[in-house]
């Protein structure tokens, strides 16, 4: 009897304990220390500090507007209450780094004021979306260019083209800068002028990130274009002369000459025998082809070479002609000004700027004739189709060069 009434006893005191303890985790101030953890944790999360442009926002204030039309450097800062004399400094502190003369209309700034001043600290300018202007204001005056962060992110896009590789693009919202690299990298191949409805493209390219949104395109990584049933790879690979792009065999796809002498053109007059002239009223030959342009478009060297004249005729008006070996020759027309330092006896490189599209001499509007000899004839440059070829990929790159195709020839799903 005693060693039952024990043992009930015994349970019950173990029935208690076990209680006590439940009971404790759900006392209110067990509950409180919980929540007080909780809020620690969330509190330490919310004071973290935030920068903006480098700065610390938790010791500055910042007020952020655009450049109006006329507004400067001085106009701004004095009306925020900044000395004439820091002005003069910061003015002569951003020599070499920024021209101050060049803030532009819309453009953003930025004036940052350390709490409970009234008087900025830091200007900042987005100078391009690339970098920005930053200029201390305080007893230690500086001016800088800083670039921004750039991520680098790889991207792949298809479509489909039913009138032009444009408009393609234009539908799909991809980046228009990818159609003038598209054509670079195909220029030889393929000519866009004559894109089949039904053509379908797929490229690997490299897109900008900054602050979280793509501000451009970098590159073209590899690309594969179906053409008239036809299919055109393009792998990216630098083999120590700067990229390249060469098909899945390793062969260039670049020829020693660019297909034209403008990335943003039209042609509107082919090479042809008897062609009545707008501006003198009569059948003639125009052994050229037009690219119409807007005025001002940059004019490049379509390969390697020496200028052999640089200068104004009646009826070219400024042009620029460019020996490029024994075998070939080429000539620009109607330029509206020669580039900075192009002149008789000047060696270029292809793609050089050379010049810009006008209308001077026997011009109707602006446009650049492009006029190509072949052996001292000058013939139709769509229509040579032996030109020499870039270099193909060297048995030294042969590996490497495999394994660079391979890994993007299975992205694009080939």
């Amino acid at each position: 009897m005693e060693l039952k009434s024990f043992m009930i006893n015994r349970f019950l005191l173990t029935t208690l304990f076990f209680y006590l303890i439940s009971c404790d985790t759900k006392n209110p101030k067990f509950l409180d220390k919980k929540i007080n953890e909780t809020e620690s944790v969330q509190e330490t999360e919310d004071s973290m500090p935030v920068f903006h442009y480098g700065i610390n926002l938790d010791s500055f204030s910042h007020i952020s507007k655009k450049i109006k039309w006329g507004q400067s450097f001085s106009d701004i800062l004095s009306k925020h209450g900044v000395s004439n004399k820091v002005i003069y400094e910061a003015s002569q502190k951003s020599k070499g780094i920024f021209n101050l003369r060049n803030l532009k209309k819309g453009k953003e700034y930025s004036l940052f004021f350390k709490n409970g001043r009234d008087i900025p600290t830091y200007f900042i300018y987005e100078s391009s979306k690339y970098d920005y202007i930053l200029s201390k204001l305080d007893s230690l005056i500086s001016f800088e260019k800083i670039s921004k962060p750039i991520v680098y992110k790889e991207k792949t896009i298809s479509g489909e083209i039913n009138s032009s590789l444009y408009l393609s693009f234009a539908d799909n919202d991809y980046p228009l800068d990818l159609v003038n690299l598209m054509v670079d990298v195909y220029a030889w191949q393929v000519d866009f002028f004559r894109i089949m409805p039904g053509d379908k493209y797929t490229i690997i390219y490299v897109e900008e990130i900054i602050d979280e949104k793509v501000v451009g395109v970098q590159q073209i990584k590899a690309a594969k274009l179906i053409h008239n049933n036809d299919t055109y790879f393009a792998v990216g690979y630098d083999q120590g002369f700067g990229n390249d792009f060469f098909d899945d065999q390793g062969k260039s796809l670049r020829k020693t000459f660019l297909r034209s002498p403008l990335n943003f053109y039209r042609i509107s007059s082919k090479f042809q025998k008897r062609r009545y002239h707008p501006v003198l009223k009569r059948y003639r030959d125009h052994l050229g082809t037009d690219y119409a342009a807007p005025r001002g478009t940059p004019i490049m060297s379509v390969a390697d070479g020496k200028i052999v004249e640089a200068r104004y005729g009646r009826n070219n008006g400024n042009y620029v002609k460019i020996k490029h070996n024994n075998i070939y020759t080429t000539q620009y027309l109607h330029m509206s000004r020669f580039a900075k330092g192009i002149k008789k006896g000047k060696s270029v490189k292809q793609g050089d700027i050379i010049g810009y599209v006008g209308s001077t001499g026997l011009a109707t509007g602006p446009h650049v004739c492009f006029r190509f000899w072949r052996n001292g004839r000058q013939v139709d440059p769509y229509k040579q189709n032996d030109l020499p070829e870039g270099d193909p990929i060297l048995k030294d790159h042969e590996n490497a060069f495999q394994y660079v195709k391979k890994k993007y020839l299975e992205k694009l799903n080939i």
